[in-house]
């Protein structure tokens, strides 16, 4: 069986997946604490990768190296660019792009010198995976109350715990998703983005640095962002509490039932 990895860039994305793993003690590669164990069945490794490009591919360079990791699903928060990814919202990237990357004249904006693109394409099948497990969450957790309709799993989300964010009948969406070493929070940025790449569904600090080095490897990704902000000046959110009481048990649950599904 594949081995998979579910990477995160900070704790409060991931703790809710961390916690279902107590016994496992970390491995200590680079600076970072991977835990190697199993979750649902499924030969896993959790890891976080810490923030932004460089630290997104060290990390996924000694996944497939050090721990012979095939499929990784990076995860988190991301800041919604087109007008339909909303708070809340998952997003599923089909591919991902450098939105800083600019080696013109010498290459077109955007293109990845000496790959001949611009974009890296996720795995097919783990991300359709991936987008129907999101889907069988959010449909769940607007269904569900309250919180003591769990099944005890400790991943159940609530409509209560949604409302508490203004977040109202969740929807996933697919398409691509952007990167950059810049925390874009003002809507002069946004516009800029979403003048250029028109078709961005969101925007984040480190997916498109995780695509290329598993393009490099051979090793299959998905890249899956909850809608922390509209990446503009009109974001208020506690982000703390938004990652570790949505955005943390939509990763944990969304996981848990891709891996059933993947069997």
């Amino acid at each position: 069986m594949t081995r998979i990895a579910i990477v995160s860039a900070m704790r409060e994305e991931l703790g809710a997946l961390l916690q279902q793993m107590p016994d496992e003690v970390p491995v200590v590669r680079g600076g970072r604490e991977f835990y190697v164990g199993t979750l649902d069945g499924h030969d896993v490794v959790a890891v976080l990768s810490r923030v932004g490009k460089v630290a997104a591919a060290t990390t996924a360079t000694l996944l497939a190296g050090e721990f012979g990791v095939g499929r990784a699903i990076f995860t988190g928060t991301a800041g919604g660019l087109h007008e339909c990814a909303r708070v809340g919202d998952v997003v599923i990237a089909s591919a991902v792009l450098q939105h800083d990357m600019d080696a013109s004249p010498l290459f077109p904006r955007h293109e990845v010198p000496l790959y001949g693109v611009d974009r890296f394409h996720a795995d097919a099948a783990l991300s359709t995976a991936v987008a129907g497990a999101a889907r069988a969450v959010l449909d769940e957790a607007a269904r569900r109350p309250n919180p003591d309709q769990s099944d005890g799993g400790g991943d159940a989300l609530d409509a209560a715990a949604l409302r508490s964010f203004g977040i109202d009948a969740p929807r996933v969406h697919t398409g691509l998703v952007v990167s950059g070493d810049r925390f874009v929070a003002t809507a002069g940025e946004s516009a800029a983005l979403r003048e250029r790449l028109p078709d961005a569904l969101a925007v984040e600090m480190e997916g498109a640095a995780l695509g290329q080095v598993c393009h490099d490897m051979g090793m299959a990704f998905a890249v899956v962002r909850t809608i922390s902000d509209r990446a503009d000046d009109s974001a208020h959110i506690d982000f703390t509490r938004f990652a570790e009481s949505i955005a943390s048990r939509y990763t944990l649950a969304i996981v848990r039932r891709c891996l059933r599904d993947l069997g």
